[in-house]
């Protein structure tokens, strides 16, 4: 089969587009033929090294831990599956990933796939979706009426965040740039404050819980923006302990594991018209240095999409 694999540690260099061995389903494995996988900035993490103390690799390593495909084969003990479902996950990440045209996941971490987006949107929601379940439902508990500040509203994961807390009834302040605006109110923000012209910590308070997608001087002005007994919610830096308790708040840090329960609650909010994937820009897998540089830039609205398999 086709795949970007790396073979070392380093730049956008190492992606290296190769012949690779099949991969071969165990007992519990769904062999899923891969159409579409997205690019989240833990890839190039990965690839540059940034990880390896925390997440040990050996090589060659498959990075993509988003995908969209169909099932092409089964484990001997696998019950929840068969061929030809269309499903989505994020898969384990000690595992090979999804830029190839096949990988093998076990089947507690797949989900079947929304029904009324494509292949292409539905690899963009897994690891944003469960990273803002995980921090809006799980975490910080939302219920309705709850304010809520998201950062970088028209990310990855902010667009997902601020969708989801109106899904569950809360009131959404979100921080974008200016030119990202209607987008931001287009996803349901009650309130959206241009980073560039408007610091969020003079002008927002009262929040019961606060999304930090950024961290360093953004997480540390969010304190402010806090009412007593909020929670500040971090994927970037734990909050410091300290700083919570001088605010008389909480903070908490989540790191996402594979979920296949919330990607089929995220599956029942898209097809019920509650989310919608926001999709910055699309690649040929051939094309991965492009996308990866862009991801590495920092300036994608939304995912970024890897086109590899026919639906």
């Amino acid at each position: 089969m086709k795949a970007v694999r790396i073979h070392a540690y380093g730049g956008q260099e190492v992606l290296t587009l190769e012949d690779a061995p099949m991969p071969q389903p165990g007992e519990k494995d769904v062999l899923v033929r891969v159409v579409a996988s997205a690019i989240n900035p833990v890839d190039w993490k990965i690839r540059a090294g940034y990880l390896k103390d925390m997440l040990p690799y050996s090589f060659p390593l498959i990075l993509g831990w988003d995908i969209s495909g169909v099932i092409e084969a089964v484990g001997s003990g696998v019950t929840k599956f068969k061929p030809g479902d269309a499903v989505y996950s994020r898969p384990n990440i000690l595992r090979d990933g999804g830029y190839a045209e096949f990988i093998a996941i076990d089947e507690n971490e797949v989900a079947l796939k929304p029904k009324t987006i494509t292949h292409a949107s539905a690899a963009s929601l897994p690891l944003a979706g469960i990273t803002a379940w995980d921090v809006l439902v799980k975490t910080a508990a939302i219920k309705a009426g709850d304010r809520v500040l998201i950062h970088a509203g028209s990310g990855g994961v902010g667009s997902l965040a601020v969708q989801l807390a109106k899904a569950f009834g809360a009131h959404v302040v979100a921080t974008t740039s200016t030119k990202n605006i209607p987008l931001v109110k287009s996803l349901g923000a009650d309130q959206v404050i241009d980073y560039r012209t408007q610091e969020f910590d003079h002008v927002v308070h009262g929040m019961d819980i606060v999304f930090d997608t950024i961290g360093g001087e953004v997480q540390e002005k969010s304190w402010a923006s806090l009412k007593e007994g909020g929670i500040l919610v971090s994927v970037v830096s734990p909050p410091a302990a300290e700083k919570a308790a001088a605010h008389s708040a909480r903070g908490a840090f989540v790191f996402i594991q594979p979920d296949a329960a919330v990607l089929t609650e995220l599956a029942a909010l898209v097809d019920a018209g509650k989310i919608r994937p926001i999709i910055a820009a699309e690649f040929a897998l051939e094309d991965i240095v492009k996308a990866h540089a862009l991801s590495e830039s920092g300036r994608a609205d939304g995912k970024i999409v890897l086109h590899i398999g026919k639906p």
